[in-house]
């Protein structure tokens, strides 16, 4: 019977998807119009929006964030991807490790930061061995979410199907999802997509050589030197066997060997212990020199390498500066700033020799190692300007890298074997964490996505919106309609067909929130099974390939890679396919059959 209620909640969702699709006031406004609206009719009580508040779900997602930034923090996923990294040489190796390592991380943390650290590798990587970042950057989001696909907490969007599970009314007594009800499909797939991209990969995706020389051509090279350690692989090598006149971003200038200086550096010159190397370099190549296995390092930098927080900054000399006409080497930036100069920068003039034998001018962008008094001890300083924060880097006591390593195994663990609630896991090693001093607390609220939050918070309640008003089941009935003569295997296809494409143009949030109780109940109606018809609904929302807009992981690489919609629908829509049909293959069999 065709109700008030249920005319508002239509019109509802009719403005929900037209203001998603068009970009109209964006996402959480959109929600809270819409939540204000079904409040203001009586369709919903004030309990029933601000219910979501209570819902673990919610407190879990925000936990498994806090977590994942802390992580990131760290470093400590930068440290194992240089290990694991940097000894690949071809397309398919640097490929094959990224898919199945990412996909391996994201099933467990957070993907966007991990998409995040992982993006400057790829960039490095392509610029060594001239290979576009497109090729690498679309298959980078791809693997963060067929992870994500494979677990409870590897996406947001599987846990806000598991609130929705709880939160419903249409079964009682439906019990949460567990941790690995995702893994039966998800682990499939994950290498599945791995052979489609490494096999397919290549060949769709574009080649966007003017990206990679756009990346390169607007960043400020600097004069760097780098010294010769004792028992370098480099020793003994001529400058070509030590491939030195190949490393991307960097182009050896001139050699100081001692006395002399070797200015016209010819490919067979020999390598010496303690030669000094001046090269011309970006932020980003000086910046991957410090930590290195090459056997150069930075002479200026000294004690600093051993302290437990550092940083690479970028300073600029102001005009007044009481260091101009002075040497490096006279400034003593060390004992002055706690700082060491690593790389000198001048607009529109060549500079050559030591660093610290560079007199500085007004104008100089310096490149500065710097240690944990830095920002105390440059406070009031009219002398230079900070200009940027290149890098940080942080060393932690191997019993705190174990924790972060362990503890979330541990905590999964625990949750999976229901010895100890995940939400009550995740705060307890929280805690530990904040007793390790491992982070600050006061800097905690920055990896709180409240946008995210609230439009979660306003997604189950518009859930409860469309079952107390019948267009849950209005639609379902219309979807009964139209796809059971294809069985309960083409329901599921429908089902996953219209999840995919709402997820794919507007975003896997709403379209979870829209479809989530019209495909439960069509599982009461019908009396089916209800996992297939829950979890259907999880796999179409989390898989997203087909458009930029549609997973936060894709926007990430979208203008980085400078793909255009096309290019997401070219490489995504046959693995949107695939998963689709592995995704109901496998539900059929387990719960069908």
């Amino acid at each position: 019977m065709i109700t008030f209620d249920l005319i508002v909640v239509l019109i509802v969702i009719l403005f929900i998807l037209i203001s998603l699709y068009k970009e109209l006031i964006g996402a959480t406004f959109t929600f809270v119009i819409a939540a204000v609206t079904l409040g203001f009719f009586g369709i919903l009580t004030p309990r029933e929006i601000l219910s979501g508040f209570a819902n673990e779900q919610i407190a879990v997602i925000i936990l498994l964030l806090l977590l994942g930034d802390i992580i990131r923090q760290t470093a400590l996923v930068e440290i194992l991807f240089d290990r694991i990294f940097k000894s690949a040489k071809s397309y398919r190796g640097f490929l094959s490790r990224m898919t199945l390592i990412i996909a391996g991380f994201s099933a467990f943390l957070n993907n966007t930061p991990l998409v995040a650290v992982m993006m400057p590798y790829v960039n490095s990587w392509c610029k060594r061995n001239n290979i576009s970042p497109s090729k690498f950057l679309m298959p980078l989001s791809y693997a963060a979410i067929l992870g994500g696909c494979a677990t409870l907490i590897g996406t947001s969007t599987n846990l806000i199907v598991n609130g929705l599970v709880v939160d419903q009314t249409i079964i009682p007594g439906l019990e949460s999802l567990n941790i690995f009800d995702f893994a039966y499909v998800g682990v499939p797939m994950i290498f599945i997509g791995f052979i489609y991209l490494l096999f397919f990969g290549e060949k769709l995706l574009p080649k966007k050589e003017d990206v990679l020389n756009e990346f390169t051509e607007h960043t400020r090279e600097y004069l760097v030197e780098a010294e010769i350690r004792k028992n370098s692989q480099l020793i003994g090598k001529t400058i070509e066997e030590a491939e030195l006149r190949n490393l991307k971003g960097l182009f050896l200038v001139e050699i100081i060997r001692k006395s002399f200086k070797i200015s016209s550096v010819k490919p067979n010159v020999i390598l010496q212990q303690d030669d000094l190397l001046i090269f011309a370099g970006d932020t980003e190549t000086i910046v991957e020199m410090i930590n290195s296995d090459l056997g150069l390092r930075l002479p200026s930098v000294g004690m600093l390498y051993k302290k437990k927080q550092t940083e690479v900054v970028e300073i600029v000399i102001s005009h007044n500066s009481a260091m101009i006409n002075k040497t490096v080497k006279e400034i003593r930036f060390r004992a002055e700033f706690d700082a060491a100069v690593i790389a000198v920068h001048r607009n529109g003039e060549k500079i050559s020799g030591k660093i610290g034998e560079i007199i500085i001018k007004p104008g100089d962008v310096l490149l500065l190692f710097t240690g944990a008094d830095f920002v105390s001890r440059s406070n009031h300083t009219q002398d230079f300007y900070f200009i940027s924060k290149v890098k940080d880097f942080k060393k932690l006591e191997p019993y705190k890298k174990w924790t972060l390593l362990a503890g979330p195994v541990l905590i999964i663990l625990l949750a999976a074997l229901k010895i100890v609630s995940l939400f009550m896991g995740l705060i307890v090693l929280i805690m530990i964490i904040l007793a390790m001093k491992i982070t600050n607390p006061k800097e905690l609220h920055k990896a709180v996505d409240y946008n995210l939050a609230l439009i979660i918070v306003l997604s189950l309640a518009l859930g409860t919106a469309m079952i107390k008003s019948g267009a849950a089941e209005l639609i379902a009935d219309l979807v009964i309609t139209v796809f059971l003569p294809l069985g309960k295997v083409g329901l599921l296809f429908g089902i996953y067909f219209i999840t995919a494409i709402l997820a794919a143009y507007i975003t896997n949030k709403a379209a979870v929130a829209i479809i989530f109780p019209i495909s439960l109940t069509m599982a009461v109606n019908l009396d089916l099974p209800p996992m297939p018809f829950i979890l259907v609904v999880s796999f179409a929302a989390a898989a997203n390939f087909m458009t930029p807009i549609g997973y936060q992981t894709n926007l990430m690489v979208y203008g980085p890679g400078g793909y255009s919609f096309k290019d997401f629908f070219r490489v995504g829509f046959p693995l949107t396919i695939i998963y689709m049909i592995v995704t109901v293959t496998i539900l059929s069999l387990m719960y069908f059959v």
